[in-house]
């Protein structure tokens, strides 16, 4: 058969209207997962069977004349830290080897799964999710599709390595600090980290349960904002998932960033990044006449802050496996957690009033803007291994750092995109788009603009 529709909303239309089937989209992605794998360090469990299954259902409610779904045929895979049927939940670690198989899917795999989607595997990740390399040390790092060499960001690895080299069209990723938005960044895709509480985590694996997110990774804007679609609504099982009446934000694209009020993040974002970091924003502003300047109050502090409340929750749900097993962490990981559980409990309060006060002052930000404009990563991808860093004279490590521009964002639960930016002979950086509380579309609109200016997911060069 040729190639599939570049993107998962074509191949979805493709196979409503009888051009290809289901099984034919999933066995040549199959195929292609088959063949490049190996070399990206992607997938650590490739579900072929599943997939097979589901595809044929796609293709029976079609011969049926029955809706086939949205996302009907589109091949997807999740961060191995999503419960998937039948499978153990590995959250990239050696502990959870030991853990029994998921007795269900996780709830956005069940929405994906009523919307059509088809489930290809699941996905490396830093242990534990805590982690913004791709850097696994149990079944080795993921690898960037543009320089095998170099790193994917974390902790969503492998879903920056599957949607950067076209294995899938979509991915699903979980977002904590940045691990949507920095592997989107250094694979040179898009990604969503949405609202805190839009869509639901139950049945993922918890890093940090106050700050923990979830959502799409994809080479296209309208493959992230019909997956956000497809897996909003309310759920019961998570305590934090709002009872808010779900969006068709696939439908707003068309308006682009008409109407909204912009501005570029000055100050903190302004600071400690690379000339690329800082090109890639000037880019993105050039080309929305943008000139506007504002700035998040104590940005700074509130990446400290982040790092207090992450430590302290992390460790604590970790803190039987710590005593139990810890010579089976990852030692970066191990060491951060014990680090974490010596935290006196005040500075972790003190963090969550300054929370507070931080979400307060920065929407007042929002009074005079829709959307603001910021680097993603302080640079483009570094070297698998790599250990330090060099940032406006200052020397620092690249597995916590890599994060200081997501970090002050997730840590009050605002909706992001993330788009790319791709400058010839260079690896691929990204720049955040961000929106106010409930605002995703706002954030996505502004990002298919960019898109359709030409701010794309470069195709990878695999062998």
């Amino acid at each position: 058969m040729s190639a599939l529709p570049k993107t998962g909303v074509e191949l979805a239309a493709a196979i409503r209207a009888g051009e290809l089937s289901a099984t034919e989209a999933t066995q040549a992605t199959l195929t292609r997962i088959e063949q490049h794998n190996p070399g990206l360090g992607a997938f650590t469990d490739i579900t072929a069977e599943r997939a097979l299954r589901e595809a044929a259902e796609v293709d029976r409610r079609r011969a049926r004349g029955s809706e086939p779904g949205p996302l009907a045929g589109v091949p997807y895979a999740v961060k191995n830290l999503y419960d998937i049927e039948g499978m153990t939940t590995l959250a990239g670690s050696k502990i959870n080897r030991d853990d029994p198989p998921a007795r269900e899917d996780a709830t956005l795999i069940s929405r994906l799964k009523q919307a059509g989607a088809i489930l290809c595997g699941g996905l490396n990740m830093g242990e534990y999710a805590y982690d913004f390399t791709g850097e696994n040390a149990h079944v080795g790092p993921s690898r960037n599709p543009h320089n095998p060499a170099h790193m994917t960001g974390g902790s969503s690895g492998g879903s920056g390595a599957a949607v950067g080299a076209n294995l899938v069209p979509l991915a699903l990723g979980s977002d904590t600090n940045g691990s949507i938005r920095v592997p989107a960044s250094l694979c040179g895709i898009f990604g969503l980290k949405p609202t805190f509480g839009r869509l639901s985590r139950a049945g993922s694996f918890a890093f940090c349960p106050s700050l923990d997110h979830l959502g799409p990774l994809a080479r296209s804007v309208a493959d992230l904002a019909a997956s956000y679609d497809a897996m909003q609504g309310p759920d019961i099982r998570d305590p934090v998932c709002q009872k808010r009446l779900p969006e068709t934000t696939a439908e707003q694209l068309g308006q682009g960033a008409d109407g909204l009020r912009i501005a570029v993040a000055g100050g903190y974002f302004r600071q400690q990044g690379t000339p690329q970091a800082f090109a890639a924003v000037e880019r993105v502003a050039r080309t929305l006449g943008v000139d506007t300047e504002a700035e998040l109050p104590e940005a700074g502090r509130a990446r400290a802050a982040a790092y207090l409340i992450t430590n302290a929750e992390s460790s604590n749900l970790h803190l039987d496996r710590l005593r139990a097993r810890a010579a089976d962490y990852d030692p970066d990981v191990r060491d951060r957690m014990l680090a974490g559980a010596l935290l006196p409990a005040d500075w972790y309060l003190q963090a969550q009033r300054f929370r507070r006060w931080y979400q307060h002052e920065v929407l007042r930000v929002f009074r005079r803007h829709d959307v603001l404009i910021a680097p993603a990563t302080p640079m483009t991808a570094p070297p698998i291994g790599q250990r330090t860093m060099t940032l406006e004279g200052q020397e620092m490590l690249v597995r916590p750092h890599l994060g200081l521009y997501t970090q002050p964002i997730s840590f009050i639960g605002l909706p992001v995109v993330v788009v790319p930016v791709q400058t010839p002979g260079e690896l691929p950086i990204g720049v955040q788009i961000i929106a106010a509380p409930w605002r995703e579309e706002h954030a996505l609109r502004v990002a298919a603009q960019l898109e359709a200016e030409g701010f794309t997911a470069p195709e990878a060069a695999l062998d």
